[in-house]
């Protein structure tokens, strides 16, 4: 018998979120600032804003201020994915210079490219303005991306992995993002 409730963990403080259906476990990554001017990174303060739903279904754990290097990034990432052993994986990225949410298609290493098996055309239907992205940027975004498609590839798992980058977070666009947001968690959770 399912329990009621999941509690939700972000840097220590605990969120009790009630359920009724079967649950899936979400793990949620973001980064640290990497520029003088960046007062935060937008992927955190997605994250800060996600762990504030109160009607989401679902287990959902935060893996939050990752370092801005690939290697640190990606081998944090993937233990965390070993130690909780997620239905799903969202790694959150800031991009400064696009203006809405965007899901990326691929991460490539030289020449090897992987592709997320998700359908993102079907994930995204309905969304308010979100895109789908084929360029993860060529920088630890795009590294840790590839790190977490290539280990969910090569162990077999058959949980989903996806990035989203997302845009400076403002009045006036951060109702739709965070819409968009839980729209593709609660897709994500039903395939």
């Amino acid at each position: 018998m399912l329990p009621s409730s999941v509690s939700c963990r972000l840097n220590g403080l605990s969120k009790t979120h009630n359920f009724s259906s079967v649950m899936s476990h979400i793990l949620l990554t973001s980064f640290q600032t990497w520029l003088p001017h960046q007062q935060s990174n937008s992927s955190d303060d997605l994250l800060e804003e996600v762990a504030k739903l109160e009607s989401f279904p679902h287990s959902l754990t935060f893996l939050r201020h990752l370092p801005v290097d690939i290697a640190q990034a990606s081998q944090r990432a993937i233990a965390k994915i070993n130690e909780l052993q997620p239905d799903i994986i969202i790694c959150c990225g800031m991009a400064e210079s696009r203006r809405q949410l965007s899901v990326e298609s691929n991460a490539s290493l030289g020449d090897t490219v992987l592709k997320t098996p998700v359908d993102l055309e079907r994930l995204l239907d309905s969304s308010i303005d979100t895109t789908i992205s084929h360029n993860a940027g060529k920088f630890v975004c795009e590294g840790l991306y590839y790190s977490v498609l290539n280990y969910l590839q090569k162990n077999e798992l058959k949980k989903h992995g996806l990035f989203v980058h997302v845009p400076i977070l403002t009045r006036n666009n951060m109702a739709e993002v965070l819409t968009d947001v839980e729209l593709i968690m609660h897709r994500l959770t039903a395939l």
